[in-house]
């Protein structure tokens, strides 16, 4: 049975099976704050990518272990990571948090790696890394991006989520390919497939 809480620092060593868990990358474990009416501000508005690393990360995985020491949280079984519109796909996810516990710095994953960037983007490799203040997810070892039926192989490949940029990098062994197809011709099977809550075709 799988189940929809919110993550508590207070969770140190404890291991929870069947959990979907909130994130909210700003304020894990904070109490309550009473709301009180907004203040007129001629402050400048944040930016788009500012209010993106603000958007709460949800993972859903089947078993959940918090090392409050280490802060670190290691999802395991069937990960499956949210936030604002972008999702990743693995076997297992490390969440590494600051010295606080109250927000997330980078995160590992492993195993049947896959992602969907809001913009459409999908993204498959052997490791993938994300670094939540640059808003930057790294795809390592045969990795490959597709958008719409052009795909892009390296052996890394650096996907900018606020700037919807790419850089690919070769291995040791094999160079960069990329293959583009005129949009006239019809989609090519080698796509994966895109599931979920997601404006891509």
């Amino acid at each position: 049975m799988r189940w929809t809480g919110l993550l508590a620092v207070a969770l140190a060593g404890t291991l929870i099976e069947g959990s979907a868990l909130l994130f909210p990358t700003d304020a894990l474990a904070q109490p309550a704050k009473s709301k009180k009416p907004a203040a007129r501000s001629d402050a400048p508005a944040p930016k788009p990518e500012e209010d993106e690393k603000n958007q709460p990360v949800t993972v859903d995985a089947d078993q959940m272990e918090s090392l409050q020491k280490e802060g670190l949280v290691i999802f395991s079984g069937n990960v499956v990571a949210r936030q604002n519109n972008s999702v990743q796909y693995a076997d297992r996810t490390e969440v590494y948090l600051d010295q606080k516990g109250d927000r997330i710095i980078r995160t590992v994953s492993v195993g049947n790696v896959r992602i969907i960037t809001k913009d459409c983007r999908i993204g498959t490799a052997k490791r993938a890394e994300y670094y939540d203040a640059e808003q930057r997810v790294v795809l390592i070892g045969t990795a490959r991006v597709w958008q719409e039926d052009n795909v892009v192989t390296g052996d890394r490949i650096t996907i900018y989520l606020a700037e919807e940029r790419s850089v690919v990098q070769s291995g040791n062994q094999e160079r960069v390919k990329a293959v583009f197809y005129p949009k006239s011709q019809e989609r090519r099977s080698d796509r994966p497939k895109v599931s979920g809550p997601f404006p891509c075709p």
